[in-house]
């Protein structure tokens, strides 16, 4: 019996220093949600303060830049980068894999997409639903929020999937890359507008914010 003890105790030990790695393994966390990648926050943050002063910029500077007065451009606005906010979601696969979606533009126009996959996923302790859609080699999230037309673009943002980590029954979103269409900055530009499926209750507060100019 005590040596029974001692072995159903080592048991627990062990499984506790297995947890501790799993969620604290060098300064890493895993997401709540399950994130297969181990991710450090403060390393985290500063690629993604990289990447957006690299957009900022391409901004300023390229000619394929919506931004008409580039001479007073001051840089985007976003929310602090938050992991938080990068969640792993289950897909949904469509049966019929010739679906698709009719996309009306900003200008009047429309496009046509083909139907991916539904991402289900938590966020903010709510679970959310959003469509994939694909188009050409593109797999784009195009979704509103409660923050939409007030902290946000009123015609919603934009999230890209790294085709890379897509896999039949799952994918890493992370919202803090969301993004503004190009014609939130200016209107000559024709952009897709999102789903109404693509509505979210919950105020994601991550990636490009928006002010409104005249």
């Amino acid at each position: 019996m005590l040596k029974n003890k001692f072995f159903l105790t080592g048991l627990f030990l062990a499984a506790l220093i297995m947890l501790y790695y799993s969620f604290f393994d060098g300064g890493n966390m895993t997401s709540a949600d399950g994130l297969d990648e181990l991710v450090n926050p403060e390393t985290y943050r500063q690629q993604v303060d990289a990447e957006r002063t690299k957009k900022d910029q391409f901004m300023r500077t390229d000619g394929e830049s919506p931004i008409k007065d580039k001479a007073t451009f001051n840089g985007l606005l976003y929310f602090a980068p938050d992991p938080s906010y990068r969640v792993m979601a289950r897909l949904e696969p469509f049966a019929d894999k010739t679906q698709k979606l009719v996309v009306h533009m900003s200008d009047g126009k429309e496009e046509v997409y083909d139907k991916f996959a539904h991402a289900v996923f938590r966020l903010n302790g709510e679970t959310c639903r959003l469509l994939i859609v694909k188009l050409e080699n593109t797999y784009s999230i195009l979704f509103r929020d409660a923050t939409s037309g007030k902290e946000t673009y009123g015609g919603g943002r934009y999230l890209e999937l790294d085709p890379a980590k897509l896999t039949d029954n799952q994918a890493i979103l992370d919202f803090n890359t969301a993004y503004n269409p190009y014609c939130a900055y200016n209107p000559g530009y024709s952009c897709p507008l999102p789903p109404n499926e693509n509505t979210l209750s919950v105020a994601v507060k991550a990636g490009e914010k928006y002010i409104a100019h005249d």
